[in-house]
């Protein structure tokens, strides 16, 4: 794709978060970036990527009669508070509250889609929620289609709305 810029057109050939020269090596070499000693590294996060998205929420009577096709219903929403050092476990709690004041079960949804600023967080959520692999992060969430800063949340929802509707589930 070229693309018209103020000093020239770019060519945009290729998604620049692919890195296909890693191996297991070199992510073996690479340093811990909170702390000495740590675990999570640039390999183990994920990727700082450009992204844009829009979505338009409004009552489900209002959709209907603007005649307007919506893609899902939204039943439930929690915010929790977390120390700053743990701040990856906050969608653990975030999801038993949801459940809870929902009367909803782990068991009974299809698949979550979990923002991923960390492998190691990501994988303590999904286990400490009981996930199975066919339920979480099915396309392998933000570690690998990247983090774009503002647009995630947008991006998490219309991934998983969109990959219920393909396999003909409706809970998420």
């Amino acid at each position: 794709m070229t693309i018209a810029a103020r000093h020239g057109d770019v060519i945009v050939d290729r998604d620049s978060a692919i890195r296909p020269d890693t191996s297991l090596a070199k992510l073996a070499q690479l340093p811990p970036v909170f702390e000495v000693g740590g675990t999570v590294t640039a390999g183990n996060a994920s990727g700082i990527n450009d992204g844009a998205a829009a979505l338009i929420l409004m009552a489900k009577s209002k959709a209907e009669q603007l005649g307007l096709h919506y893609l899902a219903t939204i039943t439930g929403f929690a915010e929790v508070g977390i120390d700053p050092a743990i701040m990856g476990y906050a969608p653990k709690l975030a999801i038993d509250k949801i459940l809870q004041a929902t009367g909803g079960s782990i068991a009974a949804i299809d698949q979550i889609e979990l923002n991923e600023a960390f492998a190691s967080q990501s994988v303590a959520v999904a286990r400490d929620l009981g996930l199975k692999d066919e339920q979480f992060n099915i396309n392998g969430g933000a570690l690998a289609l990247g983090h774009p800063l503002g647009a995630s949340g947008a991006r998490i929802l219309i991934s998983l709305l969109y990959d219920l509707a393909e396999r003909n589930q409706r809970q998420g």
